[in-house]
């Protein structure tokens, strides 16, 4: 791609123009410098999105959207509480524990914090805790969300690397209960001076009514995954199977779906498929284009030549990913920046399923981080209490976050352990 195009692309971020719509016009004028035709772009777009693979995105999608309107956030935080509501700090616990538990459902930080936010940030507010504060609490357990399987952003890094999705899948189950550890950690001795008296244990008949209601939100994760590893399905049959779970349980189980609500369900679905999916099919477009002019082949030969430790050259990913996260969107950065760094991973020998999770942990943190945090705004938009409230609360999560990050990047055994137990890699 040109300095022309790479100047245009500039222009129109700075206009405010969506990512996507911004690369597909810097690589037209690329495609129109090169005195190619007009149709090849047209014609990358949909190679990028020709793929069966890429049906499991908007098919999770659709599945976390059925079980969230079918009322399973109640059922999630009943079953929390049963466990640790009876701590100090109990509510921080049980909004950590639910969004571990909702994680495997929907794969979407943001449908976490907007499903949870509504219920957790008026109670906590309720039994004395800061509204900034709960918001803050609600945005970074949500960066969980695309850990735990399944998740949105490891199918699509799969499919960029053409790396096994069940692989990445299991990859994230570790860390991702190391981020709800490290958030209940941080919270606990944090507010715990300040926290309203704890409340009675739970009973044992109290837990078996909670298990026996929370059974039908687990059981979507361990289908998915059980299946998959099973190999009865592909991940992608996978997701088909998790949408007609949520439908069977909506419609006929609890009862809780309508018919016009399914409308509403499917038009949201729909929407939110269709940003990621434009966002997938742009960036074939300019990964088409910097093949062609080998930018990823250079690009390797220059770091390879600084560069040689595995562990300096994650470092300085982590850091690249930490500032690119602060500006644009994680998965528009993911496919921009994926096709690059990958091959430099893979040369010196940093195992893929390893670099996905640092990739895709990394830029999930982004999700928190000003000035593009989404997780920010939609906790925001629930508490209204204005980002520079909520961020001067979230900087000891965060921090928090940043330290699995790095015992992730340093301790691969965390991300690679699992799949390579069940037999992947």
């Amino acid at each position: 791609m040109s300095g022309l195009a790479l100047g245009g692309l500039l222009a129109v971020l700075l206009l405010g123009l969506p990512i996507s719509l911004a690369l597909v016009l810097a690589c037209g004028f690329a495609i129109f410098e090169r005195g190619l035709p007009d149709m090849l772009l047209a014609q990358r777009l949909f190679t990028g999105l020709d793929s069966f693979p890429i049906m499991a995105v908007p098919l999770f999608i659709l599945a976390g959207e059925l079980m969230n309107e079918s009322g399973i956030t109640e059922r999630i935080v009943r079953l929390a509480d049963a466990f640790v509501g009876h701590l100090r700090t109990g509510l921080c616990q049980v909004s950590i524990l639910s969004s571990v538990i909702f994680a495997g459902i929907s794969g979407s930080a943001v449908a976490d914090a907007s499903a949870l936010g509504r219920v957790f940030i008026p109670a906590m507010e309720r039994e004395g805790y800061r509204r900034d504060f709960a918001a803050a609490l609600i945005a970074a357990a949500a960066v969980i969300g695309p850990i735990i399987p399944p998740s949105i952003p490891m199918i699509v890094f799969a499919l960029i690397i053409q790396e096994s999705v069940a692989a990445l899948f299991l990859s994230g189950v570790v860390p991702g209960l190391l981020l709800g550890l490290a958030l209940a950690v941080v919270t606990y001795f944090g507010t715990r001076k300040s926290a309203p008296a704890p409340r009675k244990r739970a009973t044992i008949a109290e837990l078996a009514a909670a298990l026996r209601q929370g059974v039908i939100p687990i059981l979507m994760p361990v289908i998915i995954l059980a299946t998959i590893l099973g190999g009865i399905v592909t991940p992608t049959e996978a997701a088909a199977v998790a949408v007609l779970y949520a439908l069977l349980v909506g419609v006929f189980v609890l009862r809780t779906i309508r018919l016009a609500a399914l409308v509403r369900v499917f038009a949201s679905s729909m929407l939110l498929s269709a940003v990621i999916l434009f966002i997938m099919a742009a960036a074939n477009v300019v990964n088409w284009l910097l093949t062609t002019d080998q930018v990823p082949q250079r690009f390797a030969a220059l770091i390879l030549g600084q560069v040689a430790d595995p562990i300096m050259f994650l470092i300085l990913v982590n850091v690249l990913l930490l500032i690119v996260g602060c500006l644009i969107e994680g998965l528009a950065a993911m496919v921009v920046l994926v096709p690059i760094l990958a091959p430099i991973a893979a040369q010196l020998g940093i195992d893929p399923i390893h670099f996905g999770l640092v990739v895709v942990l990394n830029l999930m943190i982004g999700l928190i981080t000003p000035p593009m945090g989404l997780c920010l705004f939609v906790a925001d938009g629930i508490a209204r209490v204005g980002l520079p409230a909520i961020m001067r609360q979230i900087w000891p999560l965060l921090v928090a976050e940043l330290v699995v990050l790095a015992a992730v990047t340093f301790v691969p055994g965390l991300a690679v352990w699992l799949p390579r137990s069940l037999g992947y890699g």
